[in-house]
């Protein structure tokens, strides 16, 4: 094939009196524009084709169609250099129709891609990530792990791979997904497919948005590691893992995690259902409704929502799917996540309607899940009624110190900061006992870290609580907990500092000020117990 092309200068569609255009053979021509990163629209692909020595061939006398213009403005944001050539309309349908010899080498560039992406995925389990950050910027893309809290830089490539690497991880590996990655749009998708992945990772959830110099690409690793529905080695205390029993072992009732992304809410679900269906001994319908399905839960039936078209099509399709779980015979409902006030409403009903649920919500402390049902447009006499809401529990994750290398607080290299040590002196009596990161060693990599530990605070509300709740007395209702024996996430923590277990400025890095809150002024803790932490 042959392609006549216009000389600088002239207009399109016009020869020059008596010249002979020069013409470019493109056999063999790689298109870029079929699939990929730069793929067009089909509207696009009748006017244009982009060809990967850089050539953007435009059909004659179609310069300020709209569709042309909006291809060459997406090319010029994701900073692709072109030339605009012209072409006839016909040539441009046999070039896409025939010239896509390319299309078993973007086909061996994705199967390349998809080692090098499997292999970043490796890399972050062996570190026990739990996020992978891309950033494709202008020059440079840099690619981050997120470890024990911590973003760590582990690599730099140029722009050019990390567009590579993200069109594969969306397009080639993702399971759930729009049809094609566009770097222009906000995406998200999952990678499920266990061939795709390292064996330590159940799935991969993926999320992109567009920044003012690429693109940011997140990555959540989902792991294989269920436990055995034990809470305590999560870092619940023994006294909070008797509550979360008592709260398995009700037949009805809705029961709240609340906590900021990360927060560890979804292995604290997927525990406690675990621990559940082995205690039932496959007696206990758990059914799962997710968006998507995260963590494996042996023995419980698992649904996914997604691939939704918007978010106003999300919450439809969410509510629809309790709705329906309530007409097949489970004992146990789990809603992955409460967002709106549609799934909200009816994840309530069931709980009405003689089920257990069980679902997460983002909300500062126990006492505030309440106020977010509400902020969703719940009525107070459902949100706030013991026999419906029968728990709230908030967590956070702070880092756990490496018992190999931790240092005394009196043997710290350089001393805490006065403030923090005034604070600590206000909630511990025994200083002697508080340890801070030592300097890493071959048990925890160097890191003075070994993993993160629970800090929680769990209500078993009863209707005096709720009365103070409805009337919107949030103080009351705080005050009333903390004297029939409540313990905040702080005080918590506090516990874990004492027995240390825990850097006091990390603590604080995560709940603010030690000494802050009315239970903390009202009791020194002087005893701490030690035997149900995370190791």
């Amino acid at each position: 094939m042959k392609l006549r092309i216009a000389l600088p200068g002239m207009q399109a569609g016009a020869q020059a009196a008596g010249s002979v255009q020069p013409e470019v053979p493109l056999q063999g021509a790689a298109v870029l524009s079929h699939a990929g990163q730069y793929e067009a629209s089909a509207e696009e692909r009748k006017l244009v084709c982009l060809l990967a020595d850089g050539r953007l061939l435009v059909a004659v006398g179609q310069d300020m169609n709209a569709h042309v213009l909006s291809y060459q403005a997406r090319l010029q944001r994701m900073q692709k250099p072109f030339r605009v050539e012209h072409a006839k309309i016909d040539e441009l349908r046999h070039l896409y129709a025939s010239g896509n010899g390319s299309l078993v080498e973007r086909r061996q560039e994705h199967s390349m891609m998809q080692v090098t992406a499997k292999d970043l995925l490796s890399r972050a389990c062996a570190a026990r990530a739990s996020d992978i950050h891309i950033r494709v910027r202008q020059r440079a893309t840099e690619i981050l792990f997120r470890v024990r809290g911590d973003l760590t830089p582990v690599g730099v490539q140029t722009r050019e791979y990390g567009e590579r690497l993200l069109a594969t991880l969306y397009g080639a590996m993702a399971s759930v997904s729009d049809s094609s990655y566009k770097p222009t749009e906000r995406q998200d998708a999952s990678i499920a497919d266990r061939d795709k992945l390292p064996p330590e990772l159940h799935g991969v959830r993926i999320a992109t948005v567009p920044t003012n110099e690429g693109t940011l690409m997140v990555l959540r690793l989902l792991y294989l590691d269920a436990g055995d529905g034990e809470l305590c080695p999560l870092g619940f205390s023994e006294q909070q893992a008797a509550m979360l029993q008592q709260l398995k072992e009700q037949p009805i009732g809705m029961n709240i995690i609340g906590g900021p992304t990360g927060s560890g809410k979804s292995t604290t679900l997927q525990r406690i259902l675990s621990g559940q269906i082995a205690e039932a001994e496959g007696r206990r319908h758990v059914l799962t409704i997710e968006d998507p399905v995260e963590y494996p839960i042996d023995g419980a039936v698992q649904t996914s929502v997604t691939n939704a078209g918007s978010e106003d099509e999300r919450s439809r399709l969410f509510a629809a799917a309790i709705s329906n779980a309530m007409r097949l015979d489970p004992d146990t409902i789990m809603v992955g996540e409460v967002r709106d006030r549609a799934s909200a409403q009816n994840a309530v009903r069931a709980a009405m309607t003689g089920h257990q649920v069980w679902t997460t919500i983002h909300a500062n402390s126990a006492l505030s899940i309440a106020d977010r049902l509400l902020d969703l447009g719940l009525a107070a006499s459902q949100v706030a009624d013991h026999t419906v809401v029968t728990g709230l529990i908030s967590q956070r994750l702070v880092k756990a110190l490496c018992p190999h290398c931790k240092l005394p607080l009196s043997a710290a290299t350089a001393p805490l900061p006065p403030a923090v040590m005034g604070r600590l002196r206000d909630v511990v009596a025994d200083l002697r006992r508080v340890h801070v990161t030592g300097p890493g060693c071959e048990h925890c990599a160097g890191h003075g870290s070994i993993g993160r530990t629970v800090v929680a605070e769990i209500i078993l509300p009863d209707d005096e609580f709720f009365s103070h709740v409805r009337r919107g007395d949030k103080a009351a209702a705080l005050a009333y907990w903390l004297r029939t024996g409540g313990r905040t996430m702080v005080e918590h923590a506090v516990e874990k500092v004492a027995a240390g277990l825990v850097d006091p400025r990390m603590a604080e890095q995560v709940l603010g000020h030690l000494n802050a809150g009315a239970a903390l002024a009202r009791r020194r803790l002087q005893v701490v117990e030690e035997g149900c932490d995370a190791r």
